[in-house]
C-alpha cells in the first residue's frame, strides 16, 4: 500500500514539474515583446567639458524592438536648463526615432548630470538618458577646457625597430634599455 502511494505521489510531482518546464520553454524562445518597446543605442552622453554659458546638443537614437507602434507622450527633465525634442509620430516596429537634448550651461558650474525621463507606451515603462560632463568657469581659456578632453596616445615602430610615441601630435622621446 505504501509503495503504491509513494509511486502515485512521485508521478504526480513529476507531472507538475514537466508541465512547469513546458510553460517556461516557449517564453524563453520568444524573440520580440508583445507591444511597443524602446531600446536606445546609448543612454549616457559624456560631453567632457564646456565653458559656462556654452551649450551642448546631443541626439540619442532609439529603435522600437517591440511588435506595436511606439509613441513618446512626454519627456521630463531634471532641470530647466535642459530642453528636449523628440520624434512626435508613432515609431513602427523595427524603425528608429530620436530624442534630442539641448543643455544651456548658463549659471551652472562643476560636474553636471542632466537626466531626461522618456514617457511612452513602451512595455518596459519609462526610460532615461543623460548628459554628463563638467561646466568650467567662463574665464577659463579654451586650452583649459580642452585639457579635460581625453588624450590620444599613438605608438608606432620605425623601420629600424625603434618605438615612436606621440601624445596629441607631440613627439615623446623614450629609450628602451638593451637587455
Amino acid at each position: 500500500m505504501k509503495k503504491v502511494l509513494l509511486l502515485a505521489l512521485s508521478l504526480a510531482f513529476t507531472g507538475v514539474g514537466a508541465a512547469q518546464a513546458q510553460a517556461v520553454a516557449p517564453a524563453a524562445g520568444a524573440a520580440k515583446v508583445a507591444g511597443p518597446q524602446i531600446q536606445f543605442d546609448e543612454v549616457k552622453y559624456d560631453f567632457t567639458a564646456v565653458a559656462q554659458g556654452g551649450t551642448v546638443d546631443h541626439t540619442f537614437k532609439f529603435k522600437n524592438v517591440g511588435t506595436a507602434p511606439l509613441i513618446i507622450s512626454n519627456i521630463g527633465v531634471s532641470c530647466g536648463c535642459t530642453t528636449p525634442s523628440w520624434t512626435k509620430e508613432p515609431v513602427l516596429p523595427g524603425k528608429t526615432g530620436t530624442v534630442t537634448a539641448h543643455f544651456n550651461s548658463a549659471g551652472k558650474l562643476g560636474m553636471q548630470n542632466k537626466v531626461l525621463t522618456i514617457e511612452s507606451n513602451s512595455v518596459g515603462g519609462t526610460a532615461t538618458v543623460a548628459l554628463v560632463g563638467e561646466v568650467k568657469e567662463p574665464g577659463a581659456s579654451a586650452s583649459a577646457v580642452e585639457a579635460t578632453a581625453p588624450k590620444t596616445d599613438v605608438t608606432t615602430m620605425s623601420e629600424e625597430g625603434k618605438q615612436k610615441n606621440k601624445l596629441d601630435g607631440q613627439k615623446i622621446k623614450a629609450k628602451k634599455k638593451k637587455a
